[in-house]
């Protein structure tokens, strides 16, 4: 398969590429490379999949230079023009769509950037697979979704339409326009919810990073709600253990669908929506603990209320994804917080 995925600068999204890569895949990797954190890190990213900054520019094929059958576009996702001239020159067999605008907070404060590249951004994805007859799509969706929902831990099953936030309305939105283009057009589709992702070249506006680099440096870290949070805490790696299986194992139309009373996770059209998370809540204080462990350097905490968009716990239900792709995230907090330390103290020489 020649497979587009988008956000390769990203988080995910560059694990991802390297496993495809790695699997025998071709990927064409995709991102704007905005600045909404820093973009060292993200050409870092880059550099290890073998594009080179200076080869970078917008609407470009920039060949990998470490992988023979990689090459990389900076486009973004809205613009509608270089998309379509993106997907009639490729012509992908499929597309995973990992980028986006994330944070929760962040959402607060610019909700134009989230319309723009999830909304719009995502509505030229599915159009563009309509139109070049690309069948089988994956893309990011979010544990946000949950929003008010308070029954643990979440279903697929359960309704999502209390979000608390921009940013989780922006991907519950997402759910519902790939519902849509699999129901008028028949492509595949499958949302994926993933739980607090964490591990090396993970985002510096989470908390490992956040944390890591306030405990290294004496500054006091901010515990939200009094420490009183769970967070499913998932490790990249099962995260894209996940991705690739349901790349591999395109949606299937729901034969047992009862129209009198839906499943929101399948339906007649070939579409799914499944979580992703180590289905083991975490302690906020615990995850802090952990982080000291392997630093070797305790915490100064600065105790705060919740913050607005906010929710005070995540807890994946997977046995869903289990049933149909054959796979559950295992990682455990230990050694995933071990592994994430050692890539974050080599890469700022710390």
């Amino acid at each position: 398969m020649k497979i587009l995925v988008t956000g390769t600068a990203g988080f995910i999204g560059f694990f991802l590429a390297k496993r495809l890569l790695e699997k025998g895949y071709e990927v064409v990797g995709l991102d704007n490379i905005n600045d909404y954190y820093d973009v060292k890190l993200k050409y870092g990213r880059l550099r290890d999949l073998g594009i080179a900054e200076d080869e970078v520019e917008y609407a470009k094929r920039v060949e990998s230079i470490k992988f023979e059958n990689h090459s990389f576009y900076r486009i973004d996702l809205a613009d509608c023009e270089a998309m379509e001239s993106l997907f009639k020159s490729e012509k992908f067999d499929a597309v995973c769509n990992l980028a986006a605008q994330a944070g929760v907070r962040y959402s607060l404060e610019n909700p134009a950037a989230y319309v723009q590249s999830n909304l719009t951004g995502f509505a030229n994805i599915l159009e563009n697979c309509r139109n070049h007859e690309v069948e089988n799509l994956c893309y990011a969706s979010s544990s946000s979704v949950y929003g008010l929902n308070k029954s643990m831990p979440f279903r697929v099953s359960d309704s999502v339409d209390h979000p608390v936030s921009l940013y989780a309305a922006t991907k519950k939105s997402n759910e519902l326009m790939a519902h849509t283009y699999s129901h008028l057009y028949g492509i595949k589709t499958t949302g994926l919810r993933f739980f607090t992702v964490y591990g090396p070249w993970g985002r510096p506006d989470m908390a490992p990073m956040l944390f890591a680099d306030a405990i290294l440096h004496g500054r006091p870290i901010n515990v939200f709600n009094y420490g009183k949070m769970q967070r499913d805490f998932t490790y990249i790696d099962d995260i894209v253990e996940g991705v690739v299986r349901v790349i591999e194992h395109p949606a299937e139309p729901n034969e047992d669908f009862d129209y009198r009373a839906p499943d929101p996770a399948s339906s007649p059209a070939p579409y799914r929506v499944y979580n992703i998370g180590n289905g083991r809540p975490v302690k906020l204080l615990e995850f802090i603990t952990t982080l000291e462990k392997h630093l070797g350097k305790k915490a100064k905490m600065n105790m705060m209320p919740m913050q607005p968009g906010d929710v005070e716990a995540t807890w994946a239900d997977t046995s869903a994804l289990e049933k149909d792709v054959g796979y559950r995230p295992s990682t455990d907090l230990d050694r995933g917080i071990g592994e994430f330390v050692k890539w974050y103290r080599e890469f700022y020489s710390l």
